[in-house]
This record gives C-alpha cells, structure tokens and sequence, in this order.
C-alpha cells in the first residue's frame, strides 16, 4: 500500500511539475510596434505594442500597450513620462480556470545619445512604479532599467542594432532580470524600419530564447497642431 502510495505521489508530482512548466525549452516570439510622433518642437508622443508568445505565434504569453510624451532636451536629450498596461499569462499552455495578471504602470525615462566613429550609443534609464492585480490579490512593486544600445549603420538601408538591458528590482531580490538583444534593421523609408532579431531574456531561475519583429514608424505629426495663418 505504501508503494502504491508513493508511485501515485510521485506521478501527481509528474503532472504539477509539467503544468507549471514555463516553456523555457521552447523558442517564443515577440511581434512589436514602436512609434514616436514629433508634434511641436520640443515635443513627441511615444506609441507601443506588444504581442508576446510562448511559442512562434502561438500560446499567449503577453499584451503590452504604452504611451509616453517625450520632451526633446536636445538632439541627444530626451526625458519621458509615460503609462503602460500589460496583460500576462503566465502559465506555459492553456488552463481551463487561469487568471490572467493585470498591471498598470507609471515610468519615468531619460536618454541619452552619442555617436563613436561608425557607433551610434543610446544610454536609457527608466523607473517604473507597478501596480499589480493577479485576481486574488495586488501588489505595488518598483524597479529601475538600465539598457545600452548599439547600433551600427552597414548601409543607407540596413543596420545592426545591439542592447543589454539589466532590470533592478527595489525590493525583494535586488536582480529582476536581463535582456541581451541583437537585430537586422532595414530602413524602408526615412521615417520607417523593420527590425528582426534574437532576445537572451534571463530571470533568477530561467532563461528564454525569443524571436523579435518590429515595426517602427515616426511620422512628424507637427503640422497637424500648427495654427493656420
């Protein structure tokens, strides 16, 4: 009895064990659009969304949208304030009775650019303020972001582009996680590009292999507020 027992414990440990499974075997898939609209001077509005999946294009993972206006310092200069909502599962495969992770977020940036022979840098710093409803509970967190960029014009139309981007939590374990990136960019039109590449996304206990398409377009939306003479 007690050996039917512990084959029965050890099988349900089996099954737990799977359906907590994160998907870090597998190859998952990040499709994005980022959008940053001139509308005066020193001003533009950042757009952004994200569809993220445990696998290629399947198995919901998670929903980004956020928003941000831009004050324009300088050319190399640029400070943010913005909100973003995200929407995760976090659960590898479908589950009859999940819920769903809701998060609103405040953040707030700074960037800062310069160029090195051929290398064009970009230093951003972000802090967010998380507010976080998992359905049977909330909770208020904090980090801080730092991510360096690289990228490296080949020709009028391609580029490399390069980042590390190092997540600090400001509570608990001070490691959030790290993003290592690397693309091919494709300039379409002066104000438009594609960008496809590959993101190392490490965590504590895990780390994910995920494909990246994104879609950039900035038109100057200025002269829509200018006032008619």
């Amino acid at each position: 009895m007690i050996k039917k027992m512990m084959v029965l414990l050890v099988f349900l440990g089996a099954l737990f064990a799977n359906a907590q499974q994160p998907g870090e075997d597998q190859w998952g898939a990040w499709y994005m659009y980022f959008g940053t609209n001139k509308v005066s001077e020193r001003f533009s509005i950042h757009s952004e969304a994200q569809v993220r999946y445990y696998e290629t294009t399947s198995n919901f993972n998670q929903l980004l949208l956020r928003t941000g206006l831009n004050y324009h310092i300088n050319p190399n200069a640029i400070a943010t304030a913005g909100y973003a909502f995200i929407d995760t599962d976090h659960t590898f495969g479908d589950f009859v009775f999940e819920t769903n992770s809701n998060e609103h977020r405040i953040f707030e940036q700074f960037i800062l650019k310069n160029q090195v022979w051929e290398f064009y840098f970009e230093h951003r710093y972000r802090l967010e303020q998380r507010f976080l409803d998992f359905g049977n509970g909330t909770s208020t967190e904090h980090r801080a972001r730092y991510r360096l960029q690289v990228t490296l014009p080949l020709t009028d139309t391609f580029y490399l582009n390069f980042y590390d981007e190092l997540f600090i939590n400001l509570q608990n374990d001070l490691f959030g996680q790290n993003r290592l990136y690397a693309a091919l960019g494709i300039n379409i039109t002066e104000n438009s590009s594609v960008q496809l590449g590959y993101l190392r996304n490490q965590f504590a206990n895990a780390v994910y292999d995920r494909l990246q398409v994104a879609v950039f377009y900035n038109p100057d939306l200025s002269g829509l507020f200018k006032k008619k003479s």
